[in-house]
C-alpha cells in the first residue's frame, strides 16, 4: 500500500510492501503512524502557541512529559558533542527543537509498524527516509539544482536525512557564533535510525566545514556532504546505489573529498 499525508510541515508517505488487513499488517497500525505525527506536530511545534513546547518556554509547564524530557534530553547530548554549535535555545529565539523531533518522531513511527508485523516498507517524511526490508534507493538532491542528484543511495535497514540550505534558505544556526551556518551546502547522513541521522545531519551542518569529520567519526554514520567550495566529502562505507560494498563503520574512520 501506498499513502501520503501533509503532517508537521510537509508531506509523509508510507510505502508498505506487506500484505494489509486480515492475516497482515493491521490498518490500525498504520493509521497509528499518522495519527502520532499529528500528535507530535501537535505537542512539540514551537510554532503553536498551545503547544507543550511553547508553554515550557513561557514557564507555563512546571515539568515537561517523559517523551519531551527523552527530545530535551538528545538535544542537551548534541550541544554538549558539537561544543555547542547545535543548540535548540539560541538567544532570542525561543525553544525550538525540531532538528530533533522530526527523526526522533518518525523513528518511533517506524518502529510501532515493526511492532505490528511490518518487515518491507520506507517511510519517508520530508526527504528524510526511514527504511526497512530493502534494498531501497534513496536520491540525494544536488544542492543547486533541484532536476538533478548527487548521488543515490542503497539502504536495506536504516535510515537517510538531510541537512541542506536549497529549501529553508540559512534557517540553520551556529550556537557558537549564532550567525547562519555557511560552510556546507548540505550534509547527508546514513544512519542506524532517523532520531540520529537527523540530528547528526543538522548538527554537522551548524557546525560548517569540520562536521563533515565530526559526522563521519560518530559510529554507524555515513556522510555524502558538498561544502561551500563545492567539493563532495564522502566517507568510504557510504552505501552507493551499485558500487562495491565498502568497509563497515569503524572509529577513526576518514572522510575522502573529491570536486564536484
Amino acid at each position: 500500500m501506498r499513502r501520503v499525508e501533509h503532517v508537521m510541515g510537509f508531506p509523509v508517505s508510507l510505502r508498505l510492501d506487506d500484505p494489509v488487513g486480515p492475516g497482515g499488517v493491521p490498518e490500525a497500525a498504520v493509521d497509528g503512524v499518522f495519527a502520532w505525527l499529528r500528535e507530535v506536530d501537535a505537542r512539540f511545534s514551537p510554532f503553536r502557541p498551545d503547544s507543550e513546547v511553547s508553554r515550557l518556554d513561557r514557564g507555563e509547564v512546571p515539568r515537561p512529559s517523559a517523551e519531551l524530557r527523552e527530545v530535551l534530553d538528545l538535544c542537551e547530548e548534541y550541544r554538549a558533542a558539537t561544543g555547542g554549535a547545535f543548540d535548540v535555545r539560541l538567544p532570542g529565539r525561543g525553544l525550538d527543537p525540531c532538528a530533533v523531533v522530526k527523526g526522533w518522531s518518525v523513528q518511533r513511527a517506524a518502529e510501532s509498524l515493526r511492532a505490528a508485523g511490518a518487515r518491507g516498507f520506507c517511510l519517508n517524511a520530508g526527504g528524510d527516509v526511514v527504511a526497512a526490508g530493502g534494498p531501497w534507493r534513496v536520491g540525494v538532491r544536488h544542492p543547486e539544482h533541484a532536476d538533478r542528484l548527487c548521488t543515490v543511495l542503497e539502504v536495506a535497514d536504516g535510515a537517510v536525512a538531510t541537512s541542506a540550505r536549497y529549501e529553508r534558505g540559512d534557517h540553520i544556526v551556529d550556537g557558537r557564533t549564532g550567525r547562519p551556518a555557511t560552510g556546507l551546502l548540505a550534509v547527508t547522513v546514513v544512519a542506524p535510525t532517523l532520531t540520529e541521522a537527523d540530528a547528526v545531519a543538522t548538527a554537522a551542518f551548524a557546525m560548517g566545514a569540520e562536521g563533515v569529520a565530526w559526522a563521519a567519526a560518530r559510529e554507524g554514520c555515513e556522510v555524502f556532504a558538498v561544502d561551500a567550495g563545492r567539493r563532495v566529502l564522502r566517507t568510504p562505507g557510504l552505501p552507493v546505489a551499485g558500487a562495491a560494498p565498502g568497509p563497515g563503520p569503524a572509529a577513526g574512520k576518514e572522510h575522502t573529498a573529491t570536486p564536484v
